[in-house]
């Protein structure tokens, strides 16, 4: 009898390992051009992500001209991340491929498509409060009467002291910003209740931290509606009858009695011409009420 002839079990094997092999590495090239695709594209998009939040973040410090030239480039830069959209699109249906491969690590690029979504967002967010609050500078601006050079002043101010770049101060810091600014606070129990009160405005949440917007509100405000020592002069002149002095009758006369009593105690004898027993010096007491001498 003849015997059928046998198959070479190896030689079957040695067949299916070759193809499983040809199959695996035609595998590894195609995840690896995936790879390098989405790295080539993560690695511009990334870097001109962080290249746009710095220029914004420069424009919000209002370290680049006018409130007007500041608000025009952020809307440029609103429009150019709106024209930059199709690149993030493109890196998503890269990131899509890559995940339908299963492929979890690439050694090409430090970006994950995780990463630059979150970077993307924040610096949409960075514009739109920039322009927001650039808008609400310039209302204040308009609307209060305060010039060009005094927002300059409060900007450079706060910025100093941020020293982080947080676009907010700690309490500590915002203190130090207005004894540059020129504010009076006392090392004592009523210069702590002062700066409580101030505090208060600034920071009505008790968040423990001011932000540019409500510094800028309280700045104003500052500004805008406090008196002078001229113009507290003047109203003084008005109650004396246009004398250079006053008397603590006249005083007592046109005053609430604790403000009568105060301006009496504090005001010096006047000893110019013309002077009566008892006259007053309402002007040096003006000028060291808004420490421009001492009281």
């Amino acid at each position: 009898m003849s015997r059928a002839p046998s198959c070479n079990p190896s030689w079957k094997f040695k067949g299916s390992f070759r193809i499983s092999l040809q199959d695996g590495g035609s595998l590894l090239k195609a995840n690896e051009r995936l790879r390098r695709k989405f790295a080539e594209k993560a690695n511009a998009v990334g870097p001109w992500i962080e290249r746009q939040m710095d220029s914004v973040a420069a424009i919000g410090m209002g370290m680049q001209g006018s409130l007007e030239d500041q608000l025009n480039k952020l809307k440029q830069f609103e429009v150019s991340v709106v024209q930059y959209r199709p690149h993030m699109d493109e890196l998503e249906k890269c990131h899509q491929e890559i995940q339908e491969a299963m492929i979890f690590e690439n050694r090409y690029t430090q970006y994950t498509m995780e990463t630059l979504r979150v970077g993307w967002e924040q610096l949409l967010t960075s514009i739109h409060r920039n322009i927001n609050e650039v808008e609400n500078q310039i209302l204040t601006r308009d609307s209060k009467g305060i010039t060009g050079e005094q927002l300059n002043e409060f900007r450079m101010s706060f910025n100093h002291f941020d020293k982080n770049r947080t676009g907010r101060l700690t309490p500590e810091e915002f203190k130090s910003c207005l004894v540059s600014l020129g504010y009076n606070i006392r090392n004592d129990r009523q210069g702590e209740a002062d700066f409580r009160r101030i505090m208060s405005v600034v920071d009505p949440n008790n968040t423990g931290y001011v932000h540019f917007d409500t510094f800028l509100d309280f700045m104003t405000r500052e500004s805008t509606d406090s008196d002078t020592a001229e113009q507290i002069i003047d109203s003084f002149r008005i109650l004396a009858g246009d004398k250079p002095f006053i008397t603590a009758e006249e005083l007592r006369r046109e005053l609430p009695p604790d403000q009568a009593e105060y301006c009496i105690q504090r005001m010096g004898p006047f000893k110019g011409v013309g002077a009566v027993p008892g006259a007053l010096d309402y002007m040096s007491f003006s000028t060291a009420l808004y420490g421009e001498s001492d009281l």
